[in-house]
């Protein structure tokens, strides 16, 4: 059986036990004092101390066979016993006051720390990267998959974490993953956790101008609409149907009340919740035809301004529906609510709406993003072109 590293009076200790396929696993075995209880039918004092496990997912392979078995259970032996020294300075800090340093502490911790003081609206990607992170380590850095010192990370693992974010992620979903996890590295070198930036000269290279998510053309968006079934959520299908024809995202059009509405002069007018006191262009003004009305349903009482038109359910629930909708209807691609804000702008192109109308129904504060949505619009026209039946002529 493997020794374990103690001294004396350490609080936690490292302790183990063996499971049922020979591994030993490894924990924490902490004490947190006494309490002294008087037995009412005695009298006599009895003391019950306090004690709490914690378990490491650590494991030390037994039986050793090999020379790189003594080696693996040697390291794992130190990794957990920095871990516990580490715990062990965090108690003290708890119980006496005693600050441990940030340099030598886990930069897990640290991360995570970030996140519960952020108050950013894009906190959620953050925390994706962070998740993201702890996924890399167990699968490249097993050892490091829970405790880490900001000094253990260096610029080779920062090039294959981009590599495992290109992996799991398309597009400029590993470009803002990495994006925000360099964010938490600059604030931690700046306020000296690390002594230099591991990211620094590290990109996550992506074409932010290709467009990746599929889209509904046209006659797709009139087989969906003409697609009904029992049991179909109503203001689901009403309000999808309302971001095919005016390009808002999801958390917009869950949010929007009959206040955002002008019946009089048919226009809608909301803030981007994405973008709402980060960008001038947050405002977004959009023109109500009478179809676009139908779908609103203008009641024949007033309603409250702050009542929401379309009542929706979660997130999770609207996917489902959505794509059993679209399974319903025929229709064979990998469509999110997101798809109806990229269908919009794709086919309004090509209906000849020039770009900068686009980027303004859109809420784009530029062009940049934009643009990916003409090069959309060019390859489908040169897949149209491609339907064509080959011509083979002689002359």
């Amino acid at each position: 059986m493997a020794k374990l590293i103690q001294k004396y009076k350490q609080n936690p200790k490292l302790a183990q036990n063996i499971l049922a396929d020979g591994r030993i696993s490894l924990y924490l075995d902490y004490y947190l004092g006494y309490s002294k209880q008087v037995d009412t039918c005695t009298g006599q004092t009895k003391i019950k101390h306090s004690r709490k496990k914690e378990t490491l997912n650590l494991y030390l392979i037994q039986p050793i066979r090999t020379a790189d078995d003594r080696e693996t259970n040697r390291e794992t032996l130190a990794l957990a016993e920095a871990i516990r020294r580490e715990k062990e300075q965090e108690l003290k800090k708890d119980i006496y006051g005693y600050r441990l340093k940030a340099k030598s502490g886990n930069f897990l911790d640290y991360f995570q720390s970030y996140i519960d003081n952020y108050t950013k609206k894009d906190v959620r990607v953050i925390k994706q990267a962070l998740n993201r992170f702890k996924d890399f380590l167990a699968a490249n850095y097993p050892l490091f998959q829970t405790f880490i010192k900001p000094s253990q990370l260096n610029k080779e693992m920062m090039l294959n974490f981009v590599e495992y974010l290109k992996s799991r992620s398309t597009g400029e979903g590993a470009c803002g993953c990495f994006k925000r996890f360099k964010k938490v590295i600059k604030y931690a070198v700046e306020h000296d956790v690390l002594t230099t930036n591991p990211c620094a000269g590290i990109v996550c290279k992506v074409d932010a101008q290709t467009l990746r998510k599929d889209i509904l053309s046209i006659g797709e968006i009139q087989q969906l609409i003409a697609t009904t079934y029992n049991g179909q959520n109503n203001n689901i299908r009403r309000a999808f149907i309302f971001c095919l024809y005016t390009g808002i995202r999801f958390c917009d059009v869950k949010d929007l009340t009959y206040g955002n509405v002008d019946f009089q002069n048919k226009i809608l007018k909301f803030e981007q919740d994405k973008t709402k006191g980060h960008s001038a262009a947050s405002g977004v003004v959009i023109p109500l035809n009478d179809g676009l009305l139908s779908l609103i349903k203008k009641p024949v009482t007033d309603h409250p301004k702050e009542e929401r038109i379309f009542i929706l359910p979660s997130a999770t629930m609207c996917l489902r529906a959505l794509r059993h909708w679209t399974k319903r209807a025929g229709i064979d691609k990998h469509i999110t609510w997101h798809c109806a804000r990229h269908s919009f702008a794709v086919n309004i192109l090509n209906n000849g709406a020039n770009i900068k109308t686009v980027a303004s129904l859109l809420g784009h504060s530029g062009l940049k993003h934009t643009e990916k949505y003409t090069r959309a619009v060019d390859s489908l026209k040169e897949a149209a072109i491609n339907s064509l039946p080959l011509l083979n002529l002689k002359f």
